[in-house]
C-alpha cells in the first residue's frame, strides 16, 4: 500500500543518515572533523539485471576513544543480497572488537573477516545461501590506510596523479591451484570467464555456503600511509573495473576537487562505456 513507510523503509533512512547506502541509486557525502579538508562522497547505480540492487555501501568517520576513523566499504552481493546486508552492518563492528585491533591491525582484521564468514555460514537458514565480495578502507587519524579485501572490488589511491592498486583482485584462474587443493576446479564452462566449480567468477568471498569447501574467505590486506602526494582514494564494485582501468578512473577525476561529484562522475563515466552491472563507488579525497 502506497503512503505506509514499512520497517525496511525505516532502517533504510536510518542507515542513509549513519552513511550506509544500498538502493537503485543512491548517493552520500560526509567529512572528517578531524582534518577538515578530507572529504568522502558515495554513490550508487542499480545495473541491467533483472534482480534487486545487491551492492552496499558503508562511507562515515566515526570517533573511537581518542581516534577518529574513517570506516569506508563496498559490498557486492551475489545470488541475493542479504549477505552484503549483514556485512555493511557487522563486519566493522567485529573489526573493532578484535582485542588487538592497535597493535596488530593486519592480523586482527583477517581474524574478523574469518569470524563474520564463520557467522554469515552458520546463519546461512536465514541469510540464504548467498555470498558477498568485499573491500574494506580503515582511515586512522587521517594519517594510515588498512586496506582488506576478498573478491573483485577494488582499493585504488592516486599519488602525484599516478594510480595505485592497493587490493588484490582474487582471480579463479589465479588460485586454481589452491581451488584444486581443496577439492573443487576451474572452468570457464558454462560462461565466457574463469569460475569455480563454473560456477562463481571470484576465488575469495564471504558466504557461497554450498562453494565454501572450495572458496577462501581469508583477506588480503596492506598498510598504507597517507603523506602529502596522496590525493585520493577510489573504491569501487566491478561494475567500474570491469570497464576502466585504474589510470583511467583516476585520471577521469582528478581535476574535480568535490568528492560527492567525482563519485558521480566515475559512476556517469562506467554507464557510458556500457558496464551493465550494478556499480558502486567512494571518493575519499585528502587535499
Amino acid at each position: 500500500m502506497q503512503g505506509i513507510m514499512t520497517g525496511k523503509d525505516i532502517l533504510h533512512k536510518m542507515k542513509a543518515k549513519a552513511g550506509f547506502g544500498s538502493s537503485s541509486a543512491d548517493t552520500g557525502k560526509g567529512k572528517s572533523k578531524l582534518s577538515k579538508h578530507i572529504t568522502h562522497g558515495y554513490h550508487l547505480v542499480k545495473g541491467k539485471s533483472n534482480h534487486g540492487m545487491e551492492d552496499y555501501v558503508v562511507a562515515q568517520f566515526k570517533k573511537v576513544n581518542d581516534n577518529e576513523l574513517g570506516l569506508f566499504a563496498i559490498f557486492d552481493g551475489h545470488s541475493g543480497h542479504d549477505v552484503a546486508d549483514y556485512l555493511q552492518s557487522h563486519l566493522f563492528d567485529n573489526i573493532l572488537k578484535e582485542p588487538d585491533f592497535w597493535t596488530e591491525p593486519e592480523c586482527a582484521i583477517t581474524r574478523a573477516y574469518f569470524v563474520t564468514d564463520t557467522t554469515i555460514l552458520e546463519n546461512a537458514v536465514d541469510l540464504g545461501r548467498g555470498g558477498s565480495t568485499a573491500v574494506t578502507v580503515i582511515l586512522i587519524n587521517g594519517q594510515k590506510l588498512l586496506v582488506a579485501n576478498v573478491g573483485d572490488s577494488r582499493a585504488v589511491i592516486c599519488k602525484n596523479g599516478e594510480a595505485i592498486q592497493l587490493s588484490v583482485d582474487h582471480e579463479p584462474s589465479k588460485e586454481k591451484k589452491s581451488i584444486e587443493k581443496r577439492g573443487g576446479f576451474v572452468s570457464n564452462l558454462p560462461g565466457d570467464v574463469p569460475r569455480v566449480d563454473g560456477q562463481l567468477a571470484v576465488a575469495r568471498a564471504f558466504g557461497d555456503k554450498s562453494l565454501k569447501r572450495h572458496l577462501s574467505s581469508e583477506p588480503h590486506v596492506a598498510t598504507q600511509m597517507v603523506d602529502d602526494d596522496t590525493e585520493f582514494a577510489i573504491l569501487a564494485s566491478d561494475g567500474l573495473w570491469k570497464v576502466m582501468s585504474n589510470q583511467e578512473a583516476v585520471d577521469s577525476i582528478k581535476h574535480i576537487k568535490d568528492a560527492l561529484p567525482a563519485a558521480k562522475h566515475l559512476t556517469e563515466e562506467a554507464l557510458n562505456r556500457r558496464s551493465t552491472d550494478d556499480i558502486s563507488c567512494i571518493v575519499v579525497r585528502f587535499h
